[in-house]
């Protein structure tokens, strides 16, 4: 097909959409995303497959939410002798009348009694009867059954990425195992001649390769699963060999550098003769080179492809923008963009582009963005340093006091959803 120069970010994530979703359709035959049933203890960043449902009451019984004195609320005018003592995890009998209990945060509620009265509002004289200082109101201090959950309530939905709080909500409901997607399995390849691993000895023209550990950091960051296939060098046929292999054994394959048009850029050339394109050249900055094609398995199937510019920061931003929500897909999540927040510039642009920009800031004390000072596309350091992009649209300035949209890492990054859903 016809490629479109510099095609605009929405216009690319729109097709990117479409792309992820038909590729769910075509895996397993049409069945959809493969499942698995794992470890509720060992699902942090999965995506659930099925609802997890209630079986039990959180929390089971009526329970004290503090240290301190279960009571009937008619009878705290005067002190009243303890009748027993009830630990968390201990039932108690029922509280006989004109008395009270010494109770203790999360033990259940005895019978008969009405209320409990923090410790820090009661004195116990030298009798052992306890007084109390502060007005008692029915239901004080204490957690009713099934406040928190009800049994049969849906707490956790499927497509959710589950963070640490949903695990906890999980294990609450005593949910041992939980049926989630199979992670995307992604295929990291950078290209060129003149990449070195650190530790090696770094000849005259060549650059130790940062975008191998980049990309492999961002693929385990985001709970993919992840394969390092090494360096390619600028070669067309044995470009082409690795292309086919990691096609093979991986869903997406994405690759950094050499899908500019330079004569020793073969990656276009090499995805063309093992599957094809669909487009490429967005207008963004960093990372106008951008590549999205598949690669033809023997069976019949497909692979993605997405090549990345070569280029540090702008590899490291186009993965954040485009490679993050095609992989929530291939995890079992809708489609999600990040949002922008937005924020005081502490800082003027005076140099906009004719593309869309992407700008490394963070905030800074004063609660406005303080930007780096050096945004040139190889400068890594302004992206490890970064909490944040902003986005500019094409020939934007910013003057100091400005309100620019701000999009955290962490919304690429982290899981995108802990909450329960009821």
């Amino acid at each position: 097909m016809a490629f479109k120069p510099l095609m605009p970010l929405d216009e690319a994530w729109s097709r990117l959409q479409l792309v992820a979703e038909q590729h769910v359709k075509a895996i397993g035959g049409g069945a959809g995303l493969p499942q698995e049933s794992v470890a509720s203890f060992d699902a942090l960043g999965r995506v659930l497959a099925q609802d997890v449902v209630s079986a039990v009451d959180v929390p089971p019984l009526d329970n004290s939410a503090m240290d301190g004195y279960a009571v009937r609320t008619a009878e705290v005018g005067q002190p009243l002798p303890q009748a027993q003592r009830i630990a968390a995890g201990e039932i108690g009998a029922a509280l006989p009348p004109g008395t009270c209990a010494r109770i203790f945060t999360g033990a259940p509620v005895p019978e008969g009694a009405d209320a409990v009265v923090m410790q820090e509002q009661a004195t116990v004289g030298d009798d052992g009867r306890v007084g109390f200082s502060q007005p008692v109101e029915p239901g004080q201090n204490i957690r009713r059954r099934g406040e928190d959950i009800a049994t049969g309530q849906t707490v956790l939905s499927a497509g959710l990425r589950l963070g640490p709080a949903a695990l906890g909500v999980a294990a609450s409901v005593g949910a041992e195992s939980l049926q989630v997607f199979r992670r995307p399995r992604v295929g990291v390849l950078t290209t060129g001649s003149e990449l070195v691993m650190p530790g090696q000895p770094l000849p005259a023209g060549a650059i130790y390769n940062s975008n191998r550990h980049t990309l492999r950091g961002l693929v385990q960051a985001i709970g993919a699963q992840g394969s390092d296939l090494g360096v390619v060098p600028d070669d067309l046929q044995a470009t082409r060999d690795a292309l086919r292999e990691a096609a093979r054994h991986h869903d997406l394959v994405i690759t950094s550098g050499g899908v500019s048009v330079g004569e020793e850029d073969h990656l276009r050339a090499a995805v063309q003769a093992e599957g094809g394109l669909d487009f490429w050249a967005l207008a963004i900055k960093p990372g106008k080179p951008f590549v999205l094609g598949w690669l033809n398995r023997d069976d019949g199937t497909r692979a993605l492809y997405m090549g990345l510019p070569g280029n540090p920061v702008a590899s490291f931003v186009t993965f954040l923008l485009l490679v993050r929500p095609v992989l929530g897909v291939l995890a079992g999540e809708a489609w999600t963009l990040p949002r922008a927040l937005p924020l005081r510039a502490d800082f003027t642009w005076a140099r906009p582009d004719k593309r869309r920009e992407f700008l490394r800031a963070r905030l800074n004390e004063q609660g406005g963005l303080s930007l780096f000072p050096h945004q040139g596309s190889g400068v890594l350091t302004s992206a490890a340093w970064a909490g944040g992009l902003i986005d500019l649209h094409p020939g934007q300035t910013v003057a100091a006091g400005d309100t620019v949209p701000f999009v955290p890492l962490a919304q690429w990054l982290q899981p995108s959803g802990t909450q329960t859903q009821g």
